[in-house]
């Protein structure tokens, strides 16, 4: 028989995570404990944490608790998580998930039998830097790179485009595209009449990519922007909705962006990353998976997640967003650390 508990935290940001849709000062996750009276002294943990304002499962706290406590009465009776009935409600999928994933790895944290999972190799990850004033996402920006990072991710919309245009000149001026590659994440923040102005502006700079330019929703205006673009455009926000098979599919068909940006706690749990993903190689769409502000508890899944779905032989492994464990003044203890452009699992 399966026991279950769940714990509610909050999480201090060390600094304010800012995106173009507002700030996050703090975050409220729960942490579900998973054991089974056949195999005692193994516990599995997993984190249910969905972002307010943006998750499809994001609601009033005292609702998502009930919720949360009833899928996990139904978990207690049936043994086995019912991922259908789960989708639209990615957070609680992804952290049941979790929690069973590692219950049937021994209670261990090392959840995939993987180069990284045996702390052979490291995921290469992208350093990211969020929105602030232009003298702190400057300073930020030269962290980032003096730490050693190729990748660079940099979070726009929020202050003045000229201003935000100046600085990804300054950082090409010095690297040039073999030397830093730069992503870029609009949170939607473009409108359709100036979408395609400003794209053309950044390609100047050598863009590998560019998150959901435009708000999600508008399929026409994303899929002449993904046709004419002169810079790729990974789709992000666009997945949160979309839970069926049927209109993922639809979706994808329409729009035809270059790359997705897959967030388990946001886009369907693992198994509705796993099958983005598998979408995605069907129609030639590459893709890289991103934690979405959980602590380390939820860095850690994703970060065996995506190191058992892509094959770096196959080059598969592009730069994947799972920095965002160092956000938080007090985390939660994980066996994960951060050398250079890598993040390492340490069994």
């Amino acid at each position: 028989m399966l026991r279950t508990n769940v714990e509610r935290r909050v999480l201090k940001f060390k600094r304010p995570a800012t995106t173009s849709r507002g700030s996050y000062t703090t975050r409220t996750i729960r942490l579900v404990t998973i054991s089974d009276d056949a195999r005692p002294g193994v516990v599995g943990t997993g984190e249910c944490s969905p972002l307010p304002d943006l998750s499809i499962d994001a609601m009033n706290e005292d609702q998502y608790d009930l919720l949360l406590l009833t899928v996990l009465e139904d978990l207690r009776q049936t043994g086995e998580i019912d991922r259908e009935a789960l989708r639209p409600f990615p957070s609680i999928l992804f952290g049941l998930e979790t929690a069973m994933w590692q219950l049937e790895r021994g209670g261990s944290t090392a959840l995939s039998d993987t180069p990284f999972g045996r702390g052979e190799e490291g995921i290469r990850i992208n350093g990211l830097v969020w929105m602030g004033s232009f003298e702190e996402m400057m300073s930020r920006m030269e962290e980032k790179v003096a730490a050693g990072f190729s990748c660079i991710k940099i979070k726009i919309g929020g202050i003045d485009f000229a201003h935000e245009v100046e600085m990804i000149e300054a950082l090409r001026r010095r690297f040039g595209k073999n030397e830093i590659e730069i992503r870029l994440d609009a949170n939607g923040s473009f409108s359709a009449e100036n979408a395609m102005e400003r794209l053309e502006r950044l390609a100047a700079y050598d863009i590998h990519s560019i998150e959901q330019p435009v708000a999600a929703g508008q399929w026409d205006v994303m899929a002449d922007l993904c046709k004419e673009s002169p810079i790729a455009i990974a789709l992000d926000e666009e997945l949160i909705r979309l839970t069926g098979t049927e209109e993922k599919e639809q979706m994808l068909d329409r729009v035809r962006p270059q790359y997705l940006v897959i967030k388990p706690t946001l886009h369907g749990g693992m198994a509705g990353a796993r099958e983005w993903v598998e979408m995605g190689r069907r129609r030639g769409i590459g893709s890289w998976m991103t934690s979405a502000l959980e602590s380390n508890i939820g860095l850690n899944a994703v970060a065996h997640l995506a190191a058992s779905t892509y094959s770096a032989a196959e080059g598969e492994m592009m730069p994947q967003g799972l920095g965002t464990g160092q956000l938080f003044e007090e985390n939660i203890a994980m066996p994960l650390e951060i050398r250079g452009e890598r993040l390492y699992y340490l069994p």
